[in-house]
């Protein structure tokens, strides 16, 4: 399976990256920390090495020796996985659940730095989605040009036109789901060209479109509202780099078309998945953009600095997205968390990560419905923009995973196909 081939090579190549990251960075530690911070590199690499040697030798899981906030919550998950009736009984590397071990080997990683001061704020992944962006230039600067020029005109937009550029952006969010580090093991996955010339020849490849659904609800919402009554959308953040462009655009579309009224965006507390979002990224982002020598990237970057200090844009991170739980138990593990999703209007989940914990990452039946996936996951109407990196996916039409599986056998697992796909909730 595609879960064996992870674990099996891309895995171990993203600790070896890692290990090298480290390494590289030796001197940087000794000017800034003496030799009290070389020691801790040498420590946190061979953390590392025993990691990746207990990976590649199908070692048991162990629980977690540090004292981390999450650490209890982690090792309880643990004796969960050891007493499942139909599971093997000791967890370990290639025993257990794909979403399990992966998630585990990246809190390991980051065991390895904050349990070795004076380099314990390390992300050794920030390098690489700091060059993702650099290198995605040429396609921030369309699609912050594009939306500059959009936004001269938005006033005048009819009903049916702002739709469609509602499309238009929902579409160039869900395409910059492809560019995701821990999917190449950290190899460029840039994007290169313009992303809003290609929109509509990839349309064919949008596996569940249900845009229309994403529109009637916001309309809906619109109407509805009272002066008491905001329309807020929360957009659960995947990849750092382009995708996160792709993200603010879009939220700032919302803003500015009135369809919403505030933007709570969730990224994840500690360095996760080689690229995803974290705290610093996100105004990393925000800042190299404001900044930019583009006149339009920079009108877009210090418009939403405006957004956040307005209060307009919130940034909010929780444990509960870097832990190995699937969203349906959310409500029992973080119920603060999902009492806070509770007040959206509309949650919009980014990516290949958030689609596996939305549906408990089972082999599912493709035509099985999403709102029966989600097994009972409903704080608010909810909404996968997702291109396909896992196989598993529901939803279809019957028939529909069969007949692509027949022409293309690696068509969940190549990035190629999207969805946009809608559960209206209870």
């Amino acid at each position: 399976s595609f879960a064996y081939f992870t674990i099996k090579d891309r895995l171990p190549q993203i600790l070896t990256r890692v290990i090298d990251t480290l390494h590289r960075h030796k001197n940087e530690f000794f000017e800034e920390h003496g030799e009290k911070g070389v020691e801790a590199e040498k420590r946190a690499i061979s953390f590392l090495s025993k990691l990746r040697n207990e990976l590649q030798t199908d070692k048991p899981v162990t629980p977690l020796e540090d004292e981390l906030p999450d650490a209890a919550l982690w090792n309880q998950y643990l004796d969960y996985q050891r007493n499942l009736p139909n599971g093997n009984g000791e967890p370990s590397w290639f025993q257990s659940p794909w979403l399990y071990v992966e998630c585990y080997m990246y809190r390991r990683i980051h065991a390895a730095l904050a349990q070795n001061p004076p380099i314990e704020n390390f992300d050794v992944f920030k390098e690489g989605k700091a060059q993702n962006f650099f290198e995605s230039q040429e396609a921030v600067i369309a699609l912050c040009t594009y939306f500059q020029e959009l936004l001269k005109n938005i006033k005048d937009l009819d009903e049916k036109q702002l739709q469609e550029e509602l499309f238009k952006l929902l579409q160039v969010s869900l395409w910059g789901n492809k560019c995701d580090l821990s999917f190449s093991a950290g190899e460029d996955s840039s994007q290169k060209s313009s992303p809003l010339q290609s929109l509509e020849n990839m349309v064919p490849y949008i596996l569940v479109n249900d845009m229309e659904k994403v529109w009637s609800l916001l309309v809906n919402a619109k109407k509805n509202r009272t002066e008491r009554s905001n329309v807020r959308i929360d957009i659960i953040l995947d990849n750092a780099g382009f995708e996160l462009v792709s993200d603010l655009v879009l939220a700032d579309f919302l803003l500015l078309s009135k369809l919403a009224d505030e933007v709570y965006f969730h990224g994840k507390s500690i360095p996760w998945y080689v690229s995803d979002t974290t705290k610093h990224d996100f105004n990393w982002t925000i800042k190299q953009l404001g900044s930019a020598n583009h006149m339009w990237m920079s009108r877009c970057g210090i418009n939403w600095e405006g957004n956040l200090e307005k209060g307009v844009w919130v940034f909010h991170d929780h444990m509960f997205w870097t832990l190995p739980h699937d969203f349906s138990s959310m409500s029992e593990v973080a119920p603060d968390l999902y009492a806070e999703l509770q007040k959206s209007n509309l949650l919009l989940f980014k990516g290949d990560l958030n689609y596996r914990k939305l549906t408990g990452d089972r082999k599912w039946e493709y035509s099985v419905p999403f709102h029966q996936a989600l097994n009972k996951f409903h704080p608010a109407p909810l909404c996968s923009l997702r291109t396909l990196k896992s196989d598993t996916q529901v939803g279809l039409k019957p028939g529909q995973g069969e007949q692509i599986q027949a022409s293309e056998p690696e068509w969940m697992v190549s990035g190629k196909y999207g969805v946009v796909q809608f559960d209206a909730g209870l």
